[in-house]
């Protein structure tokens, strides 16, 4: 019998934010330990909470991107539990009335769009964290209250290969959307995995393993790539997998279990007694919805349709957000945009690089490339001049065509020039024309490069091939 996998994510992204959820303490990584606290995030006696507008912004803008609906109310609720790690024994969340509903991520995968629904984004708070050590443990709360989003999917995730493209997918959407810069060596995404098993075909879900605070896409695929099997053996061994929660042991590359289904937490959730319902309004979300972008893969697809670009130059500008709208605005109404996107990744890429610039550093607009391109497609210059061109113009940002005027370097397409420099070529290399008369092809091409470098890269590389051959088989 066949078994396949049923998986849900719930994806926990810190919002990007100056300051926390509930108070103005600053929302930023790197401090010294418990130096970004007040007497809120603390959770100290008679403190009130007041919401973050930006975050409340962020958590509905994410709705917008993941195709959700926004309710016209949403309330925040006490989620009681204790933790070291959390000052107050509870955490303010959304339980029952969150501010985003529904929605779906679309990504590539297999060859194919395939979709994951989401249930819900909701918006939370951070808690601290804890640090053990050989004989004690710490905890810096410069990260309690932090405004969270956390993301739900529904169990549409059939292997580890397609959770982990997901959950890229969803980073991207979400780094585009400004929502949150997504780095993960911070801890600004941490993931909590829901799978099961069951037999092919079957509609009934088995038992949910969750396995908690993962901290690495990596992580998550490791992750269920042992999961998955060690359910699929324990089942067919007769056994019946009961609903527990385990936890990722990175090292070793196995999951341990931490606490089963009779061990899970009542977390007695109520309605948040200091923070008022939040009912957006027309205006204010159609604020909201201004912020919207382009997502990833319809900017992707866009580049595909509108440039006739292939699959992996447009993921080059899906990836970088700048170096896209530079070619798109290079590419526009030229005669040949793949050729300006050859331009763009592989010369100015380079060169960028090299000089570890950015492209606010450029000193010509990006029509400067276009120019350069028409003036190989028409066959003004070579594209071994067009080289030479491309540096003086990124050194200069004099525009191409001065440039080729300035220098001389217009292509000589006049035939009897070529044909002069033929002869000479022809004369002064007997061997390889004796080679090319005996069946050796590949002597022609040295004797068009002879032709070129004689010609000081001028000579417009078809003709001079076009007349060598019509004399070397005259």
């Amino acid at each position: 019998m066949e078994y396949e996998a049923v998986i849900g994510l719930e994806t926990h992204v810190q919002l990007r934010t100056r300051s926390k959820m509930w108070c103005g303490c600053a929302n930023a990584f790197g401090a010294e330990p418990n130096t970004r606290v007040c007497p809120v995030c603390l959770g100290l006696p008679g403190v009130l909470p007041v919401a973050n507008e930006e975050a409340l912004q962020l958590t509905v803008l994410a709705g917008f991107l993941l195709h959700s609906s926004i309710p016209r109310f949403a309330k925040f609720d006490r989620k009681n539990y204790f933790y070291p790690d959390s000052a107050k024994n509870y955490q303010i969340t959304q339980f029952d009335r969150p501010s985003t509903q529904g929605g779906y991520v679309d990504f590539e995968f297999e060859g194919r769009i395939a979709r994951v629904r989401v249930t819900r984004a909701h918006l939370e708070e951070d808690v601290g964290k804890s640090t053990h050590f050989d004989r004690h443990s710490g905890v810096d709360f410069n990260r309690a209250g932090v405004p969270l989003l956390e993301i739900v999917s529904e169990p549409d995730i059939t292997s580890s290969d397609m959770a982990y493209e997901y959950l890229n997918a969803l980073k991207a959407i979400l780094i585009y959307g400004q929502v949150s810069d997504c780095d993960m060596e911070k801890g600004m995404v941490r993931c909590d995995v829901n799978v099961s098993v069951r037999p092919k075909g079957q509609t009934r879900l088995g038992a949910k393993i969750e396995i908690k605070n993962m901290n690495s896409f990596s992580g998550v695929r490791r992750a269920l790539d042992y999961e998955i099997p060690r359910q699929i053996e324990a089942v067919k061994a007769g056994q019946t997998p009961r609903q527990e929660t385990r936890r990722w042991d990175d090292v070793a590359g196995v999951t341990e279990p931490m606490r089963s289904k009779e061990d899970a937490h009542d977390y007695r959730y109520f309605p948040e007694p200091d923070l008022m319902p939040f009912e957006p309004d027309d205006a204010w979300l159609e604020r909201v919805r201004a912020r919207a972008v382009e997502l990833p893969l319809e900017r992707k697809q866009r580049f595909i349709s509108q440039f006739q670009l292939p699959a992996s130059d447009a993921e080059v500008f899906k990836n970088d957000v700048p170096l896209g709208d530079f070619f798109a605005t290079a590419a526009q109404n030229a005669r040949d945009p793949k050729g300006v996107a050859n331009w763009v990744i592989n010369n100015l890429r380079a060169q960028l690089s090299e000089r570890s610039q950015g492209l606010s550093d450029l000193r010509f607009p990006p029509g400067h490339l276009r120019e350069l391109v028409d003036l190989v497609e028409s066959g003004k210059i070579s594209s071994k001049i067009a080289q030479d061109v491309f540096l003086e113009l990124y050194t200069t940002g004099v525009a191409p065509a001065a440039i080729v005027d300035q220098k001389g370097w217009a292509q000589v397409s006049d035939t009897g020039a070529i044909e002069k420099i033929c002869d000479e070529v022809i004369a002064a290399n007997s061997r390889s024309v004796e080679d090319f008369k005996g069946g050796k092809g590949a002597a022609l091409n040295f004797l068009k490069g002879q032709v070129m470098k004689l010609s000081k890269g001028k000579a417009n590389p078809a003709l001079a091939g076009e007349i060598l051959e019509r004399k070397l088989k005259s």
